[in-house]
């Protein structure tokens, strides 16, 4: 085996891809409707994205792909007021959509596009995005190779397929023919990525001389960047060395609690830990915030203010790691039955060798270790967005239970739990992703001259996120009878209306196929597919 591949294959097994390799490209769009010369949106609410209430009736004038009026046109309870309306002609495209809700298009900081060791096409991943209103999209570490990411992104720009608009961060040293030892080569390399046509980057870890260099040359070249600070390189380059450095943002949360440390200056691991071990990365990970200097506290106050002053973007993934505080929820979501694949569900299952499948013995003790985690470190997490910090919303969907936009509104929700107001975790969804990708003069926000990336539902998000999901929420009506409501209806990206639920179908067939190509049902040692 060459080096170059044999760097790869550690590279993507140790941190949550799969090897690279070619997935079945996505299809030539057949769905959706426009963009149309004029699109009209009549008498939504309106819940622009920057912070700021809902405001309605509004109607909304779309012209090809860019949105050219936002017009109140009357108040709640009262008929519209017709004079106020914005004129159409017999050319123009008019949804009546009074009484729906109507957000700027979400953005996924943290979206990896399947691969095959999921057996996730393309089409699958998509559409369950789409589905769920996320029309932008970071794919960080393009585990499918950048060539490839590169060619999508070019067809979704050109709106040639149903999908996100994507930015592709590669993988520090993807690609390279050896192992990157120097600045020299790191600051070559980096200047090689960006004339590669990549958007940035995204890093795990190296020595210090290599992690400055590489970093500083890559914002020095204008490009922006994230990192997973993993354990085996944290000990010497925590968070605040990659903020100094020029990075613009983290996933996760390691790095931050060891630049948290007062008392020690390595994580205290059980002494016959190994990295290689899964259920001792996951569990001993569980422990790391109470490490950490304590919520408020002199050091804690310094390592935030630090940060805030360097307009670091902090990316918390909350949703990923959940199963640990609660694997039974997390292995009987509702959605699995219908929408995860057999081959997705596989790939969940217990292994040794199978990145985020660590649930060798899963305690009660574990959980609660974790919850405790979760405790310390959502509290950071609000307080930094309550000192004006960005915080943004990202998935790392494909792995621990998680499935594609499904669990990006879960993030929304443990964002809602760690005490953001509805308003600010739409905001991180929306405005704050966009700024942290240097997008915010295109989306983002619900504002003349932006892009027209739209989330279009009936039910109010602010009063229960849950309507977000693509099963929506339970509800009993007068009749004393459970329904469900909810669910995004329209998916609105460059100007294009695609219908959010039809989309859902067609990842349920996509299921069904599956299914009956494999006998239907699955069974896994000591887990039934129900």
């Amino acid at each position: 085996m060459s080096c170059k591949k044999f760097i790869l294959i550690l590279l993507f097994a140790a941190f949550a891809m799969p090897v690279i390799s070619q997935i079945k490209s996505a299809p030539d769009r057949s769905e959706g409707e426009g963009p149309y010369d004029k699109l009209i949106i009549r008498g939504v609410t309106l819940i622009d994205g920057t912070g700021a209430p809902p405001i309605g009736p509004v109607d909304i004038v779309v012209e090809k792909n860019r949105i050219v009026q936002i017009q109140t046109v009357g108040y709640p309870g009262l008929p519209i007021n017709e004079i106020r309306r914005p004129k159409g002609d017999q050319n123009t495209k008019e949804l009546d959509l009074e009484g729906h809700y109507l957000l700027p298009g979400f953005v996924d900081m943290h979206g990896h596009i399947g691969g095959t060791g999921q057996g996730t096409p393309a089409e699958y991943v998509f559409k369950l995005w789409m589905a769920h209103g996320i029309t932008t999209i970071r794919d960080p570490s393009t585990g499918n190779g950048l060539n490839w990411v590169l060619e999508h992104k070019q067809k979704s720009e050109e709106n040639a397929i149903t999908a996100p608009r994507i930015l592709a961060y590669t993988a520090f040293g993807q690609g390279s023919d050896e192992p990157i030892t120097t600045a020299e080569q790191a600051k070559a390399w980096v200047n090689e990525n960006k004339a590669m046509g990549a958007d940035g980057i995204k890093f795990f870890g190296a020595n210090p001389e290599v992690m400055e260099a590489a970093i500083s040359e890559n914002k020095r070249i204008g490009l922006r960047s994230a990192m997973h600070h993993q354990q085996m390189d944290v000990a010497r380059w925590n968070v605040l060395h990659s903020a100094r450095a020029g990075l613009t943002s983290m996933e996760h949360w390691y790095g931050l609690p060891e630049a948290l440390f007062e008392d020690r200056t390595i994580q205290d691991f059980r002494l016959d830990y190994n990295y290689q071990n899964e259920q001792h990365r996951f569990g001993e990970a569980g422990k790391l915030w109470k490490q950490a200097a304590a919520p408020y506290s002199e050091h804690w106050n310094e390592v935030m203010n630090e940060l805030l002053e360097l307009d670091f973007t902090l990316d918390p993934t909350f949703n990923i790691y959940e199963a640990n505080r609660d694997l039974m929820r997390a292995r009987t979501q509702e959605w699995h039955q219908v929408y995860t694949l057999p081959s997705l569900w596989r790939f969940y299952a217990p292994s040794r060798q199978s990145h985020g499948s660590y649930w060798f013995d899963w305690t009660t003790e574990e959980e609660v270790q974790w919850k405790e985690n979760y405790r310390l470190w959502m509290a950071f997490v609000n307080e930094y967005k309550n000192r004006g910090g960005r915080v943004t919303a990202g998935s790392d969907s494909g792995f621990i239970y998680q499935l594609y936009g499904f669990a990006y509104i879960r993030e929304l929700e443990l964002l809602r739990e760690a005490g953001f107001h509805p308003l600010e975790v739409i905001r991180s969804a929306t405005m704050y992703g966009a700024e942290a990708l240097g997008m915010e003069k295109e989306i983002g926000t619900v504002e003349v001259g932006k892009l027209a990336d739209f989330v279009i539902l009936e039910e109010n998000p602010l009063q229960n996120l849950k309507v977000l999901y693509g099963t929506g929420s339970i509800r009993i009506n007068e009749n004393n009878q459970p329904i469900r409501v909810g669910g995004v209806k329209f998916t609105v990206k460059d100007g294009i209306v695609y219908d959010a639920k039809k989309l859902l179908e067609d990842v349920k067939s996509l299921v069904d196929q599956q299914k009956e190509s494999e006998n239907a049902t699955l069974t896994q040692p000591g887990l039934d597919w129900e």
